[in-house]
């Protein structure tokens, strides 16, 4: 498994602002991260999640990194 933080994710969108990731990551739709670190302030998703969901809800971008 493969994590990514939230800095990846808005890579993985196409760069977008870390705001912009942070109100997508936040959508009912989107997966939930699998954990927390530094004290519960960073939060981590499965990698294949976030592209899958990028696949289905946002086809038009190709999952970068």
């Amino acid at each position: 498994m493969r994590l990514v933080a939230l800095s990846d994710i808005a890579d993985m969108l196409g760069g977008v602002s870390r705001t912009r990731a942070t109100e997508i990551t936040n959508r009912a739709t989107f997966p939930a991260p699998i954990d927390t670190v530094a004290s519960g302030k960073v939060r981590v998703w499965d990698r294949a999640d976030v592209e899958a969901w990028i696949k289905a809800h946002r086809p038009h971008q190709t999952p970068e990194g």
